[in-house]
């Protein structure tokens, strides 16, 4: 599946927090970058899942302890966008917890309490590395 047309070099970014003022805070971080582009916000798993499937982002920003499971969200997410890249992003920051989202394919663990521009520096990391990602499954898939 193709991603929806966005400005040239904008990175996509989905929500995923079960935490209604939390969830709008971050897309309001997210929308006021020229560079991100919000594609969608969800409330749990299976809304995760199927505005992923259909928005296609370049990276998701889930909540560990989501309704459904983070790990669950994540795995299903990889699965049906290649080349994004996830960034748990929780409360809890132990080891335990970390190796659980890395063992899935998360590729970046935030705690909660960043700084929005720590946040934003992560986002536009991870873009970089999704479109980076995503030419090559293009190029491989068009036999280049």
């Amino acid at each position: 599946m193709t991603r929806p047309a966005t400005p040239t070099g904008t990175v996509r970014v989905l929500i995923c927090d079960d935490n209604d003022m939390l969830r709008a805070a971050l897309a309001e971080v997210v929308k006021a970058q020229p560079d991100l582009t919000l594609v969608g916000s969800a409330a749990d798993a299976d809304e995760a899942i199927r505005l992923a499937t259909v928005q296609q982002p370049h990276v998701v920003v889930l909540d560990v302890r989501f309704p459904g499971g983070g790990p669950y969200t994540a795995q299903n997410i990889i699965r049906v966008v290649p080349g994004v890249r996830i960034m748990a992003f929780s409360a809890y920051g132990d080891q335990g917890t970390r190796t659980e989202m890395a063992a899935v394919g998360v590729a970046r663990y935030l705690v909660k309490g960043t700084t929005n521009a720590g946040l934003v520096a992560e986002i536009r990391a991870l873009g970089a590395e999704a479109r980076t990602s995503t030419a090559a499954v293009t190029e491989e898939g068009a036999g280049l």
